[in-house]
Order: structure tokens, then sequence, then C-alpha cells
């Protein structure tokens, strides 16, 4: 089953995203979960990072709010919230 991980930076948090950046990007190289696309949200004038978007391959909700859990940026309390839903692919390869 496919879910989209949607997740919003707390306000002038780029210090602490960055800070983090190295341990997220190797705690998500190392997840047992399928990533199918994942990536930084970027502010309206595309210059800073202020958030993120994954969609996971997993085999129920709870594998995903564990793999949430974990995360280096939500143990930094980098996130001013998190959002995980079904996700239904129904265009693109």
């Amino acid at each position: 089953m496919l879910y989209m991980l949607y997740c919003l930076d707390k306000p002038d948090s780029l210090e602490l995203r960055m800070a983090n950046r190295e341990a997220h990007l190797e705690y998500m190289g190392s997840s047992p979960i399928k990533i199918q696309s994942a990536g930084p949200l970027l502010d309206e004038q595309d210059e800073s990072m202020c958030g993120s978007l994954l969609i996971l391959e997993a085999d129920n909700i709870d594998q995903v709010r564990e793999l949430n859990r974990n995360d280096p940026y939500q143990k930094a309390g980098l996130f001013s919230s998190v959002v995980i839903r079904r996700f239904k692919k129904t265009v693109g390869n």
C-alpha cells in the first residue's frame, strides 16, 4: 500500500533542519520501508526548505507512523504538523 507523509516545519527552523539533515537522510536511506519518492518542500520563494513530502510503500499505516516517530527530524522537534494518508497512484510511471 502507498502512503503520503506530509510534514511542515515550525516557523524559522531551517537551522534545526540543517543540523539534523544528515542523520535524517541516513535514517531514511536505511529504512526497510520502500520510499517511492521523497524530498523537501520549498517556501513560496523557492529559496528555503520548509517541510518534507514522502510517498512510501508500506504494509500498513503503523509502519509509516513508526518511521515518522523515529525520524531524526521528528525527534528534534522540527515539525509543526504531520499528516499521514493512504495514497492511490492513478497517473505516472
